[in-house]
């Protein structure tokens, strides 16, 4: 109907009409512009991409109604407040338009991104002004606890927690605390605040009122803030000082958790400080009298004491009697031996040991102690006990290039001189005739009590066979021997009965004109004989060649004095003996002995 009016009116009206200004509704064209403009200032400008604040019109459980004065209302998930419990209608919030109207003409926010966005921004101004802020510790995580501030989840470090060592991290979770923003890493998005800056401002104020009040002597309270092994930290109200582990205890400390624990308060005194007070020493034990002072005035030089063995060293051992006193026994007091030994062979660190006071200076707090002393000295009963002549067996302790130092018993040595080795060999070295632990059999020659010396003698438990071999190997006997090496242009031959003999090299020449050599058995006649030497002299060419050089003639015997008639009968029967045994035996002597009767006998 109304386009058969507008025709019916068009073709009886005029062609002038202003069909624009007709509307429908009854408004006109300038009317409804003036009525869209009044509406459009009842509408809140808004831009996609910005944080604009709304009022909350609903809540239910699953979404937030937020009315922020747009042509529709904004919807966020209730999720988006969990932060905030205490959300009511009529509340002011922050949301980000993320859409002003998708395919549905509905308007999307978020609140979440709202707040993240506004707290970036105002986390930077917080940096710049140094606005302390507060935030809510949501757990911990490593190296510290992550904070929600504005909706960002901050790092707290560990060590900007507190002024003193956090030992539990899980006490501060679940805690709204002060903060101040320190770092700000826009790349990562990350934050770092601190509740230890908020209270190094007080601290240091405070620390520079106690600063300049110390005193060398002054005692504080203090509570113990750390634990090494060289000492101790104490917390005295924002200034720390050190008790070194010898300022703890008079006494010996292993470590310093044997006396003290965290967070313990104790009384402490300064013991010195530095020019700008920055490091402070401090002392416990000054607070106690030193246990010198009161040591038993009645304990005196030769008095028994028991006590813990403390501390060990290779030159002795310190045994604490008291708390705080020590003495010392020396290596050389723990027995009679005089043999170099260790401390470690007679007592260990715990031993409980009983001791003789030897020296004791109160003043200078010093003590020495003896073991050995419990014991009886060997060398008081040591003529009764070792007799000049009585027969022992002794340990080889050691050698020295003059003899063998061996032990009778526990602190009595002796030495057996290199000479009293053996009758036969000619030694060198005493080790060529025993090694250190042999069990040797000896004879006491000597005692030494005030020097606490014994010698004694190894050879001397069998005759000397030198007496026997000065008729065995008499000059001009002859003997069958082997040259077993050349020394000095000389062969040194072995003869019978162990005995060695030297040949010069004029006297090795044999009957072909050729020299013997080593290893060759040949016949020797003696040409010297010396007892006291224990040296004889051989000659194989003699044996064929009577040319050569002859012994010295016997010294005439003086005018008056009658020639002995059995001397040539002597030197016979000596021939005749070596003529009828090259090689001479023990045997031998029974002959020799009648030879010897007779010449004392004949005139």
């Amino acid at each position: 109907m109304a386009k058969s009016n507008k025709k019916e009116i068009a073709s009886h009206g005029s062609a002038d009409f202003d069909w624009e200004a007709l509307s429908l509704d009854g408004y006109t064209q300038i009317q409804r512009s003036e009525l869209s403009d009044k509406y459009e200032k009842t509408l809140t400008s808004i831009n996609e991409k910005e944080v604009i604040q709304g009022t909350v019109e609903m809540i239910t459980k699953k979404e937030v109604i937020v009315n922020i004065g747009y042509k529709s209302e904004g919807v966020v998930a209730a999720n988006e407040f969990r932060y905030n419990p205490d959300l009511k209608v009529g509340d002011t919030v922050d949301v980000y338009v993320e859409v002003q109207e998708d395919k549905t003409g509905q308007l999307i926010v978020s609140h979440r991104t709202a707040r993240m966005h506004s707290a970036w921004i105002r986390v930077n101004d917080v940096l710049r002004s140094g606005e302390i802020i507060t935030g809510y510790v949501k757990c911990r995580t490593k190296g510290g606890l992550i904070v929600d501030v504005f909706g960002i989840e901050a790092f707290l470090p560990g060590s900007q927690i507190d002024v003193k060592p956090i030992r539990d991290y899980d006490v501060y979770v679940g805690k709204n605390m002060e903060f101040k923003v320190v770092k700000i890493n826009e790349e990562f998005r990350n934050v770092v605040v601190s509740h230890k800056a908020l209270i190094e401002a007080e601290i240091e104020e405070q620390k520079k009122q106690i600063i300049s009040g110390l005193e060398k002597g002054q005692v504080l309270e203090g509570v113990v803030k750390n634990i090494t092994s060289y000492g101790v930290f104490i917390d005295l109200g924002g200034v720390d000082g050190l008790i070194h582990i010898t300022d703890l205890s008079w006494g010996r400390v292993n470590h310093p958790e044997e006396l003290l624990e965290l967070d313990q308060k104790i009384n402490v005194v300064i013991l010195d400080f530095d020019d700008d007070k920055k490091r402070i020493a401090l002392g416990l034990k000054q607070l106690q009298p030193h246990p010198w002072d009161s040591l038993d005035v009645n304990l005196n030089v030769g008095d028994k004491v028991s006590g813990k063995v403390v501390v060990m060293a290779d030159y002795g051992a310190f045994i604490e009697i008291a708390a705080g006193v020590e003495g010392l026994i020396h290596v050389s007091e723990m027995s009679w031996s005089q043999h170099l030994r260790s401390a470690q062979d007679f007592m260990k660190i715990g031993d409980t040991v009983e001791a003789v006071i030897l020296t004791l200076d109160r003043d200078e707090r010093k003590m020495s102690l003896g073991i050995k002393q419990l014991m009886p000295d060997p060398w008081s009963e040591i003529e009764s006990k070792y007799a000049v002549d009585s027969k022992h067996t002794a340990k080889v302790r050691n050698f020295t290039n003059f003899g063998v130092f061996v032990e009778l018993e526990e602190g009595v040595d002796g030495l057996i001189h290199i000479s009293d080795l053996s009758w036969q060999k000619k030694i060198k070295h005493p080790s060529e005739f025993c090694k250190v632990g042999d069990m040797l059999d000896v004879i006491v020659m000597e005692i030494d009590r005030e020097n606490r010396r014994i010698s004694l003698g190894h050879k001397q438990l069998e005759e000397n066979p030198w007496d026997v071999f000065e008729g065995t190997f008499a000059e001009g006997s002859t003997h069958s021997g082997t040259i077993t090496e050349m020394k000095d242009k000389s062969g040194i031959v072995s003869l019978p009965y162990g005995v060695e003999g030297i040949c010069p090299s004029k006297h090795l020449r044999k009957a072909d004109g050729s020299n013997a050599k080593v290893e060759e058995t040949l016949d020797f006649i003696v040409i010297e004989f010396n007892k006291d030497a224990k040296k004889i002299v051989l000659s194989h060419t003699r044996t064929f060649d009577d040319t050569q050089e002859a012994p010295a003639p016997a010294a005439k015997p003086a005018k008056g004095t009658k020639k002995a008639s059995t001397g040539s009968n002597t030197d016979e029967a000596v021939k005749a003996i070596n003529k009828g045994n090259e090689k001479s035996t023990l045997g031998d002597l029974d002959a020799l002995a009648g030879l010897k009767e007779k010449m004392e006998k004949g005139e």
